[in-house]
């Protein structure tokens, strides 16, 4: 079994749960994101709010970074999951 592989999310059902609360996730941190980003761009048009401005910027940022690391952990429990079944298969 490999990573990255669509039908890893097809497994079961609880590897479609795990994918669905994911995606879940993956989309509500993009969209904090972009929101980071809109409020800093506004805020930057005024003086006296480009500090505040500077750390919207940096957390929105830092949430476009969880998203690779959302789907890296997505992928990894949904290949141990699948890992799993095929260790029990093993066994009989």
């Amino acid at each position: 079994m490999k990573l990255f592989r669509h039908s890893n999310r097809e497994l079961s059902e609880a590897s479609r749960t795990v994918y669905a609360r994911f995606e879940l996730a993956h989309t509500f941190v993009d969209f904090m994101a972009a929101f980071c980003f809109i409020v800093g761009s506004i805020m930057f048009f005024f003086e006296t709010e480009q500090i505040p401005a500077t750390w919207f910027f940096l957390v929105g940022s830092f949430l476009f970074a969880v998203k690779p690391t959302l789907r890296l952990v997505r992928e990894i429990k949904l290949y141990r999951m699948g890992d799993v079944k095929d260790l029990a298969e093993r066994v009989k």
